[in-house]
């Protein structure tokens, strides 16, 4: 049966074989842990999930490829014809797991919300998400770097982020424009942190204007107080938010608590 992709649902079907068994092989779990595959399309990479006897869920937004995934239904494999950001995943999920691992292939421009979508879930151990390559840089970013900005400190706050290896255009059909990658988040221990909405509001007002200082961003804010900690470890009143790791944030959010 031979489904052509939906522009409108930003498809592109993964079809490398080489490159679907790195991804399933990139997640070690074990027969009782849970994997969610978000957007499975034709069931390219689904079939290498089964392999590793896990539970599945899977959500799938196009009702055409029901006959088609409809073969990878058991015991221990659910499909969900709905919208990943409108599920209610705990109501979904069925069966009795240890740990949570999500992997997607998803249009870029719902990769925060899906993240958002997910951040608490409980169990949680890692997310792999296949996205375009420049939204692998800027998740993965490191500080000092034009990527890195408030997003990828956000995220830092709950992962730790590795980027894997790159992924092809030529390897996707329809083929699209750019190449992607993938990338793989792993749950961490939380930080120390007071107030976890003076530090988001920081973080969003940090990176307002990214070509301007961090003072200047931070005109609303007591100044001499972060600048305690700037001076600490010896940056200058003229550093840029981009310079920044999450640890020294997380320590001027908690001495604005």
């Amino acid at each position: 049966m031979e489904i052509k992709a939906k522009k409108s649902l930003g498809q592109n079907f993964l079809q490398d074989e080489k490159i679907l068994q790195q991804i399933a092989n990139s997640v070690k779990t074990n027969i009782d842990d849970l994997i969610i595959e978000i957007g499975p399309g034709t069931g390219a990479l689904t079939k290498y999930l089964k392999q590793k006897n896990s539970y599945l869920l899977c959500y799938e937004i196009d009702t055409r490829l029901k006959p088609i995934l409809a073969k990878y239904e058991n015991h221990k494999t659910k499909i969900i014809y709905q919208d990943f950001l409108k599920s209610n995943i705990i109501k979904d999920i069925s069966f009795k797991y240890n740990n949570i691992y999500i992997i997607a292939n998803i249009p870029y421009y719902i990769t925060t919300p899906i993240i958002k979508h997910i951040i608490n879930l409980p169990n949680l151990k890692s997310v792999t998400l296949l996205v375009q390559k420049e939204v692998a840089k800027r998740l993965s970013a490191k500080p000092n770097t034009k990527d890195y900005g408030s997003l990828t400190v956000y995220l830092n706050y709950y992962f730790n982020i590795n980027y894997l290896f790159d992924v092809k255009n030529t390897s996707f059909n329809p083929i699209p424009k750019v190449d992607s990658a993938v990338i793989n988040f792993t749950t961490k221990p939380k930080y120390n942190l007071i107030n976890e909405e003076i530090f988001f509001k920081l973080i969003n007002n940090s990176f307002k204007q990214k070509r301007k200082t961090l003072k200047n961003n931070l005109k609303d804010y007591n100044w001499n107080q972060i600048n305690k900690i700037l001076t600490k470890y010896n940056l200058p009143e003229t550093v840029r938010a981009e310079q920044i790791p999450i640890e020294i944030y997380i320590e001027i959010a908690n001495s604005l608590s």
